[in-house]
């Protein structure tokens, strides 16, 4: 019996007996459009690369045929995104490998992009919806709402890991317990004994340093200490900014006896302003963290500080990225959970 090319599923083509009903081949397609067939291809698998005049026509034709356009999210790649900021830092450097844990686990390839500029996310979302992807996690980055919009129709899942600034309803984020863990810091130092106590918070533009410094305040409300505007320092988690916000608190004419630092990056520049102002630690003067960065535990001395699932937070973030792709309903807000870590740098004051 003669027989006659018929499309796949895939778009190749495959053999059935002559006279069966189904859409042509894709070169009967793209001969009528006016293009290649690595055209119609594109445009019947939803890719982005096709102009969009090039895009109506070849639709037309395909729609004539009887195909349907599949969603671009619909096609399994192996590949998952992921930006972050930067891989300079430990904090980064951590996430990175919790989720590149979990995408090896899940038999997915990592992809890793370094961009500087947090919030300018669009260039990426549209790079990997082009290539194609199984799903994206934004290291605090927030995809603004058209590039969301971009993605549900894709139907490609993004996660947000430690967002910067708040997140819509809609947005899947993973992130950590940060009010807690400011409440923890600061009822640390009040349980053993200080009640001068300062504050040298990230960022206020993000929420996690809103949250934490909101838990340092309501450890002092509870303990009935009055706040002070003073003991209170805007930072932006780095050594320097650590380093300077504790000298203009050393310069107070009452000066705290100890410090609730954002990070342990600022913590550390709290170190260097009192080695520098003369004082010892934790006898004159009081620190704790706020990450538990592998630095921390080999200081001299070693830092109290309050530990970050960062590894876990990378590794659940993939996870999310994977139920999502495969319509299992999750938490749409996931916060883990924060821990103190005692060590030598903080005593009762003297």
């Amino acid at each position: 019996m003669e027989a006659a090319a018929r499309p796949t599923a895939a778009g190749t083509s495959a053999t059935e007996p002559a006279g069966s009903v189904g859409p042509p081949p894709l070169a009967v397609v793209a001969a009528e459009a006016g293009v290649s067939v690595p055209t119609v291809s594109k445009v019947l698998n939803s890719r982005r690369d096709v102009a969009a005049a090039t895009r109506a026509r070849v639709t037309e034709a395909l729609a004539r045929h009887g195909y349907t356009i599949r969603p671009s999210g619909s096609r399994r790649t192996g590949l998952l995104d992921l930006r972050v900021v930067d891989l300079d830092s430990t904090w980064a450097e951590a996430v990175v490998r919790g989720a590149a844990q979990a995408a090896a686990r899940l038999g997915s390839d990592l992809v890793v992009t370094v961009d500087p500029d947090a919030q300018a996310c669009g260039a990426w979302v549209r790079h990997a919806l082009d290539r194609g992807t199984d799903g994206l996690v934004s290291v605090v980055g927030v995809p603004d709402a058209a590039s969301r919009a971009e993605l549900a129709r894709a139907r490609v899942p993004v996660v947000v890991v430690d967002p910067r600034t708040r997140c819509d309803a809609d947005v899947l984020v993973v992130g950590a317990t940060n009010f807690r863990g400011g409440l923890d810091a600061t009822a640390h130092l009040v349980g053993l004994g200080h009640r001068r106590i300062a504050t040298i918070t990230g960022p206020l533009e993000q929420d996690n340093a809103v949250a934490r410094l909101a838990g340092y305040r309501t450890a002092l409300i509870q303990a009935g200490i009055g706040g002070d505007d003073d003991l209170v320092r805007t930072g932006d988690y780095s050594v320097d900014g650590g380093f300077r916000a504790a000298n203009l608190l050393l310069e107070l004419d009452d000066p705290p006896t100890a410090v609730v630092a954002g990070s342990d990056d600022t913590a550390l520049g709290v170190l260097r302003a009192a080695r520098e102002h003369g004082l010892r630690v934790p006898d004159d003067l009081a620190v704790t963290g706020f990450d538990d960065l592998p630095v921390a535990a080999w200081l001299d001395p070693a830092l109290t500080t309050v530990r970050q699932p960062l590894a876990e937070m990378g590794d659940a973030a993939v996870s999310l990225v994977h139920r999502a792709r495969e319509g299992l309903r999750g938490p749409a807000h996931l916060e883990l959970a924060t821990t103190l870590v005692v060590r030598s740098s903080t005593a009762p004051p003297r």
